[in-house]
């Protein structure tokens, strides 16, 4: 007995394909209660806080009990999460060791990647949970910064107590307790890069977590889609670019080569904003105040590009994104330019964890549909006639 389906049907009797749209654009692949992007608008919230107000007032901390658990905290309650933050600062001697191993020219993604893995193995089982979400968010920067000292031939140091979550991860990185201007820029970075409603490593978490998988190989994976130069891997390379231009009197010319030989000016454009992105706009004040001298050849070279890409692509709407001044309030907090994406991580690790939870508490597993474009109809011929 034979079955036809709309496989089996000559090419010409196939119903019409789906519609298609590349990458997803457009799609809606979940409801969520966490961010909002309002790409037309340049509007970004959280929980229904505005993103200009949250960067100017609340810790990075308060951000992390925002996503998590629906509502900014109070005093009491801010105390409390801070404290078991701040139990969760360890490294297991195995996870340690396996920082260790790992040859100094590893890619500091890489190595964060390779840590958070070993000590889900470790410390993670059974269905995601906030604690959970909070002993792996805490334990970030400490793998970071570990791994940083140690490829530099330093030992890894221990948390400091007394420390917020930015303020601590300088200081693992410096071994100094950092200046106050460093800790502000970090935190306003933090918040920032919280979340961003479902781009490619919170949807890449979401649908680990749709399979009913921990929630570490979900954050694993996260990771690995951040890891991307498309998605977070740009900030370096806008260091690289200011320094290859090198003073305001060469940005235009530079520029304008660049553009000729069909380069990308790394910092514009943005696959949801077609206006500015409200991130940049808070981040270039925080340039312009903690780096000064370096802010001036930003703004120059910020104003020559959109001039310039206006003038030769008008019809993309190109803006100043989130990685353009990023790139300058990093390097003024003592970052350097391989430390930029996983820093990236360490903010956007509480989204990640967020969604997950979002996912979990209202599972159904994410299974799209792939519109086949292959040959057909192909006539099979056994192993020994072909």
């Amino acid at each position: 007995m034979s079955t036809t389906t709309s496989e089996t049907l000559p090419q010409s009797q196939r119903p019409p394909h789906k519609e298609s749209k590349g990458g997803l654009e457009g799609i809606v692949a979940a409801t969520t209660a966490l961010s909002k992007v309002e790409g037309t608008a340049g509007q970004l919230t959280y929980c229904g806080y505005t993103i200009h107000d949250l960067v100017r007032k609340t810790l990075f901390e308060e951000i992390m009990h925002l996503l998590w658990f629906g509502h900014l905290p109070n005093q009491k309650e801010l105390s409390g999460f801070k404290a078991d933050l701040i139990a969760e600062r360890s490294i297991p001697p195995m996870v340690m060791q396996v920082l260790r191993d790992l040859p100094a020219s590893t890619e500091p993604m890489d190595a964060l990647r390779t840590a958070v893995s070993a000590w889900g193995a470790l410390s993670i089982k059974g269905h995601p949970s906030i604690t959970q979400a909070l002993a792996v968010t805490a334990r970030f920067p400490l793998f970071l910064a570990a791994f940083h000292r140690l490829r530099r031939g330093q030992e890894p140091l221990e948390s400091r107590p007394e420390l917020d979550h930015a303020a601590n991860y300088l200081y693992l990185l410096t071994g100094q307790v950092p200046k106050d201007e460093h800790v502000i820029g970090l935190n306003a970075y933090l918040v920032l890069l919280a979340d961003h409603g479902m781009n490619a490593s919170t949807f890449t978490a979401r649908v680990v977590a749709s399979t009913e998988s921990d929630i570490v190989s979900a954050l694993v994976a996260a990771i690995g889609a951040l890891k991307g130069p498309l998605h977070g891997g740009a900030p370096s390379k806008v260091l690289d670019m200011l320094d290859a231009i090198g003073t305001v009197d060469n940005a235009e010319r530079w520029l304008r080569d660049a553009l000729a030989r069909g380069e990308r000016l790394m910092g514009f454009g943005h696959r949801v904003y077609k206006t500015e992105d409200p991130r940049a706009e808070e981040l270039r004040e925080m340039a312009r105040v903690a780096d000064p001298q370096g802010f001036v050849l930003a703004r120059r070279v910020e104003e020559l590009a959109l001039a310039l890409l206006h003038e030769q692509k008008p019809e993309r709407r190109l803006y100043t994104n989130v990685e353009f001044y990023s790139a300058v309030l990093l390097a003024s907090v003592g970052l350097v330019g391989d430390l930029f994406t996983p820093t990236f991580a360490i903010s956007r690790v509480i989204g990640w964890a967020a969604h997950v939870l979002e996912q979990v508490d209202h599972n159904r597993l994410i299974r799209p549909e792939a519109d086949y474009t292959g040959p057909t109809d192909l006539h099979f011929m056994p192993l020994d006639e072909r």
